[in-house]
């Protein structure tokens, strides 16, 4: 019975991936933008959408495809008032993967991470904080910039004019 025993956990020793078993090949991605409520567009590699909606937002992302293939995402950022911005989520290896030396063995470093996708990982959370549309104009060396009024230091308010 020892011997079956044995037999047993060597095979699921061979036949496994330690990224599989202790990772995942799919991540919770909290995406966050200061100010809240922006609108935001994600797309795969393959420029894909894959989400739409507002921040802030937590969806679940796959890290990976097979075969050691990772997947990278766009996030578009729009709000009124802002400009439109665009940041990335980048894969990473799964520290995990490289446990497949020690306890996985060639089947989980070759075959059973990379086919699941287990091999790679996404960082949470995706901050961005965007910045104020202004309007300018140079001419002659001399700079006309449009901002709200809450743009303007407090001991400029003073000197401005009314235009009506």
């Amino acid at each position: 019975m020892n011997k079956i025993v044995s037999l047993f956990v060597v095979v699921c020793f061979l036949v496994s991936g330690c990224a599989s078993i202790v990772s995942k090949s799919s991540y919770p991605v909290t995406i966050i933008s200061n100010p809240d409520q922006a609108s935001i567009t994600i797309t795969d590699e393959r420029g894909t959408q894959i989400y739409k909606g507002r921040t802030p937002s937590t969806l679940t992302l796959k890290a990976g495809e097979p075969y050691f293939h990772g997947k990278d995402y766009a996030v578009t950022f729009e709000k009124n008032g802002y400009e439109k911005q665009v940041a990335s989520i980048h894969r990473g290896l799964d520290g995990w993967y490289i446990g497949n030396i020690l306890f996985g063995g060639l089947i989980g470093f070759l075959i059973v991470d990379p086919l699941t996708g287990a091999m790679w990982k996404l960082d949470s959370p995706l901050t961005v904080t965007l910045v104020e549309k202004t309007a300018s104009l140079e001419s002659n060396g001399a700079q006309l910039q449009i901002v709200t009024i809450d743009d303007v230091p407090q001991h400029l308010i003073p000197n401005m004019v009314r235009v009506k």
